[in-house]
């Protein structure tokens, strides 16, 4: 189901969830590619012939789509992969499971390797024809600790050269760098994406409570996919898990798959830096939508097997999660209301990187970017910057 800029969605009967609170029942309207109105209880009587949808939700979830900041790829492909059609392709798979936005994620590689995704993701850049919108890049990498790296190609790790960064950022769609910031050589690099608005985020790092709160001052805001490629806490040498958790102005990615977190890790993390300061994640590979089987990470290979993606040596190496599971996931492990988890899947990423005003939360003149919801977060429809993206079979509604 396609629309036009200039059709008006109604969507009434709706659990609501807003930045004021949930509304058991409400409606929301958009137009164009924003939200116009909405409100709880019955929506005023609009015209009929002045709505290419009107749509009684049945009680079911109403929330803003979901943000993804960290996501590799989905349906067989990936971000390296350089493939405009690719990239297409993964953009319409997120939004079957409720993703209106997101950052296509790099990871370590050969400077033409990066270069050339960097070049791949300028041309799709913006919102995809049944599909979410395309941020901008995620540079996970190449700027990391070997001696953390996980499923990254230690072999291709380095320093910051400036030549080099400099010639990513310049591509002008970085709006996340992913870097270890214990290296000196790499804390130029903090500044000049501070100074370009570029978020920055502590990866694949062994850097303590110390050297975390120095780059901190310096700018940088969020750490990667928390507890995972990291020194993890200890009651005397904090590590990098304890300085996520004691510096207050820290974000925290969190992959929520029960597989990279314990679900009882993940309630101590929302309960120290309580949920405005998570961001769910899914840190997703090709493999994601896809059977279980052997598939291409750089030149190595992955194994998939029961929602759980490993090397051979047994690393996990990234995931096949979906970020429906994950914001069920954390609801379950957190204990917590709807009410207070929704923002990890959405508000908080974007906050983080800065575009907030006009995404993450159900608010007149914010993007229509919305998704609808079973009980058991089933996604029935998403709409991306007032466009239908997904939906079910009618007969559901």
């Amino acid at each position: 189901m396609m629309n036009t800029d200039r059709d008006a969605l109604l969507f009434y009967n709706a659990r609501l969830f807003t930045p004021l609170g949930e509304w058991p029942a409400g409606w929301l309207l958009t137009r164009g590619e924003q939200i116009a109105a909405l409100g709880p209880g019955s929506p005023p009587d609009f015209p009929d012939e002045a709505l290419s949808l009107k749509l009684d939700a049945g009680g079911r979830i109403l929330l803003p789509g979901f943000i993804d900041l960290h996501v590799h790829g989905a349906v067989g492909h990936e971000v390296m992969d350089a493939s405009p059609h690719g990239l297409r392709e993964m953009a319409r798979f997120y939004a079957r499971h409720g993703v209106t936005a997101f950052l296509a994620t790099t990871w370590t590689a050969s400077q033409e390797g990066i270069r050339r995704a960097l070049q791949t993701v300028d041309q799709v850049l913006g919102p995809v024809p049944e599909g979410a919108t395309l941020l901008g890049v995620h540079l996970e990498g190449p700027y990391l600790n070997p001696d953390k790296c996980g499923a990254q190609d230690r072999n291709l790790i380095r320093r910051a050269d400036r030549e080099e960064a400099l010639s990513f950022l310049d591509s002008g769609i970085v709006k996340l760098v992913a870097l270890a910031p214990e290296f000196p050589e790499n804390l130029w690099l903090i500044d000049e994406c501070v100074r370009r608005g570029i978020t920055v985020s502590a990866a694949h790092t062994t850097a303590g409570y110390e050297v975390m709160q120095a780059a901190v001052k310096r700018g940088l805001s969020q750490v990667t996919h928390c507890y995972n490629a990291m020194r993890g806490l200890g009651h005397r040498d904090l590590g990098t898990v304890g300085a996520a958790m004691g510096i207050p102005e820290l974000n925290c990615e969190l992959i929520c798959d029960n597989v990279h977190v314990h679900p009882v890790a993940q309630k101590i993390l929302i309960d120290v830096k309580k949920p405005a300061r998570v961001i769910l994640v899914t840190d997703a590979i090709r493999g994601a939508g896809m059977p279980d089987g052997e598939y291409a990470i750089d030149e190595r290979q992955v194994t998939i097997r029961d929602g759980e993606v490993r090397l051979p040596d047994g690393t996990i190496a990234g995931s096949v999660l979906t970020m429906e599971r994950a914001l069920r996931n954390v609801w379950q492990a957190s204990g917590r209301s709807l009410n207070q988890v929704w923002r990890m899947s959405s508000l908080n990423a974007a906050r983080a990187i800065g575009v907030s005003a006009h995404k993450g939360s159900l608010e007149v003149g914010k993007h229509a970017d919305l998704v609808i919801l079973d009980e058991e977060f089933q996604v029935h429809m998403t709409v991306a910057q007032g466009r239908v993206a997904y939906d079910s079979r009618p007969d559901r509604f």
